[in-house]
């Protein structure tokens, strides 16, 4: 029976993680930058604020759901400033040679905590999780707390996975690229984020 919720939490951190969006392309940027466990530790911010939500769905915590819905605008407007000033950073920082092959990533921390602030800011996630669980089924009224208490466990290891698969692909792929195709996608990047945060921004007004 545990593994049952355990292996539906595994798929449904792992079909909401896998949608390349600004997070992915986080993970992408920082893993051809600077390695795989760059990329990692980007992706396992978002995978904490995915088991966060689905926390948050699975055990019925209606005052944590409808306090996210209630700051939704603000929230928008957080999170769409905060993907343009990252977009701005990726145009504006050049990508050396020396800081992706002989020098350690400094920034694990902030890579960390600024995926996992994205991902909070943004109040779809919590109602895509509020779908899937209704549509599920899962809910400590219907199975009791260890049953969500797994779920969640698993929602945490799926979209890790998805991170764990995604930042050794392109980490493994960056040893293949010159540096000036990399620079060409960090700008790339940069710009796709910069539309990523003003299209949050513009959806506040509509």
């Amino acid at each position: 029976m545990e593994i049952k919720y355990l292996l539906k939490g595994v798929v449904i951190g792992f079909s909401i993680a896998a949608p390349v969006g600004p997070i992915g392309l986080l993970c992408i940027k920082r893993s051809l930058n600077h390695g795989f466990l760059a990329g990692l530790v980007t992706g396992l911010g978002a995978a904490t604020a995915d088991a966060f939500y689905g926390c948050a769905a699975g055990f019925s915590l209606t005052f944590i759901t409808g306090l996210l819905l209630t700051m939704k605008r603000g929230l928008n407007i957080t999170g769409g400033l905060f993907l343009c000033f990252l977009g701005w950073q990726s145009l504006k920082k050049k990508t050396l040679e020396s800081q992706t092959c002989h020098t350690p990533f400094p920034g694990y921390v902030r890579s960390y905590v600024s995926t996992l602030f994205l991902t909070l800011t943004n109040p779809m996630t919590i109602m895509a999780f509020m779908g899937i669980f209704a549509g599920l089924g899962i809910s400590t009224a219907d199975n009791g707390y260890a049953a969500s208490a797994t779920v969640v466990a698993g929602v945490f290891s799926g979209s890790a996975l998805w991170w764990i698969i995604l930042a050794c692909a392109t980490a493994m792929a960056g040893r293949r690229l010159n540096h000036g195709l990399t620079e060409k996608i960090n700008i790339l990047t940069g710009i796709i984020l910069i539309l990523f945060g003003g299209w949050a921004l513009v959806s506040v007004m509509m």
